[in-house]
């Protein structure tokens, strides 16, 4: 029975992954790019002087600032995705999937520009009176209220999207085979459900927090969790520099042949599955135009809209173009996504257990504790808000309850099906995140010629000197 859902979900998840949808997310983030006239890569340094604090002022609306909003957000996403979620993409594509989600990440940076300006230009009351962000207010507050479905549809399918069931399935795993069996231990069937509790307590201590809880943990595991991954796997490049310039060749190369493509023919061939393979896990790593980053970052104390757009943009760069990399890199080079049977998280403990016989499961386990723990407090604060969108501020905590518990299951479900619900919620968010950016582009556009005449002209409000 468990195998026949399965199988249902999986297809299910390959019908909503289907041209409309990538045309929706792929060719939405290319229009903003070029309407933008590639204004992400123009103004890096200005989102770089935003995020130092430059601009900050104690009186401007929000409740975090830019760099526990961007902390958040890269918490979100440089999680499981960011480790396993790759694996899973090589073990189905090869290595040219690497290349189509640095397109998908380029392209996502504009995609985030776009969202996460709106998220501050059109900011709501929630019930409580309190103001809030997110693509659901900005539907409602910059469409109207006719488009009210529209922002539940986000709020509905956010709620289970954000659940932490991958994360908690892939940590899970990754705590039993490097963690449990190096030290001899077997928890029996039971194990599973073990892990998942404790990871529910553990992710509970925050949570319950409140998002100022969540935001200071966030700000400071991300930038050690980063640093690092990036040294680890550096060491594992540098074991293997004569096969790196090999590796990154063929990334580039297969992306135009997909010879190692296993999964069903889009478009008419294999070729076109590889790209859809690489859009979906780019979005479910770096989840541009999903909706996730606009929630976190319509959160942020500012009153120039740009500027969080301007932040947000390096989201995708970190996540997808900096750590996705990484990992694939590691993966190829080790030759672990030749090694019949591993998939996922054990892909990737296999390229580091390779090159660190004597500690390399422990310290994969670091990083993915960090990064899965990071993961699973960011996730709550998202679906909260969805939850509160639609059933009122006074009983948002009722969603951590729900959220707690979907660990337990997570841990104890099979990580195909897990991926296949995950990518269905996440294809239908993006509708009306993608869709309201859309109609509401021309105002983003306006409002940004408006910041850079402000900055042009030296003025105080918020202005690059």
């Amino acid at each position: 029975m468990l195998l026949a859902l399965e199988r249902q979900v999986t297809a299910l998840a390959e019908w909503v992954w289907d041209l409309p949808l990538l045309l929706l997310l792929t060719g939405g983030g290319l229009y903003f790019l070029l309407v933008s006239r590639l204004l992400p890569f123009r103004h890096v340094g200005q989102s770089l002087r935003v995020l130092s604090g430059r601009y900050d002022r104690a009186d401007d609306p929000g409740q975090i600032n830019h760099y526990h909003a961007l902390s958040i957000t890269l918490a979100a996403t440089i999680g499981m995705g960011s480790v396993s979620g790759v694996a899973v993409a090589i073990a189905m594509g090869g290595p040219g999937t690497i290349f189509w989600m640095w397109v998908s990440a380029i392209v996502g940076m504009a995609t985030n520009y776009f969202t996460c300006t709106l998220a501050v230009m059109y900011r709501g009351r929630d019930s409580l009176g309190e103001l809030q962000g997110g693509p659901m207010y900005v539907i409602t507050e910059g469409l109207g209220r006719r488009w009210w479905p529209l922002a539940a549809l986000f709020c509905v399918t956010g709620m289970f999207g954000c659940l932490p069931i991958f994360n908690a399935n892939q940590l899970t795993q990754a705590i039993q085979v490097l963690g449990l069996e190096p030290a001899g231990l077997a928890m029996g069937a039971g194990g599973d459900l073990v892990i998942g509790l404790v990871l529910a307590a553990m992710a509970a201590a925050v949570i319950f927090g409140g998002l100022s809880r969540i935001s200071q943990v966030a700000a400071a595991l991300v930038p050690a969790m980063v640093g690092v991954y990036f040294l680890a796997v550096l060491g594992i490049l540098i074991a293997h520099a004569d096969v790196v310039p090999h590796y990154l060749s063929l990334i580039v190369t297969d992306a135009f042949r997909a010879d190692y493509y296993e999964g069903e023919a889009m478009f008419g061939g294999a070729l076109g599955g590889l790209i859809v393979l690489g859009a979906r896990r780019a979005s479910f790593s770096n989840e541009a135009g999903i909706g996730t980053a606009a929630l976190a970052y319509g959160a942020a104390k500012t009153s120039e809209p740009v500027h969080e757009g301007l932040v947000a943009m390096l989201s995708p760069v970190v996540d997808t173009l900096v750590v996705c990399t990484l990992t694939g890199l590691a993966i190829l080079v080790t030759d672990a996504w030749k090694v019949e049977g591993l998939n996922g998280v054990l892909m990737t403990a296999r390229a580091f257990s390779d090159t660190y016989p004597a500690f390399g499961g422990a310290l994969l386990l670091i990083c993915i504790l960090a990064f899965g723990l990071a993961t699973l407090f960011s996730y709550s604060y998202f679906g909260m808000k969805c939850f509160s969108f639609l059933f009122g501020a006074r009983v948002k905590g009722a969603y951590n309850g729900f959220y707690i518990a979907s660990i337990a299951v997570g841990a104890a479900s099979t990580t195909a099906l897990i991926i296949g619900f995950i990518d269905i919620m996440f294809a239908l968010m993006a509708v009306p995140t993608m869709v309201s950016g859309l109609l509401l582009s021309r105002r983003v556009m306006a409002e940004t010629r408006a910041y850079f005449a402000r900055a042009h002209a030296g003025s105080e409000q918020g202005a690059a000197q």
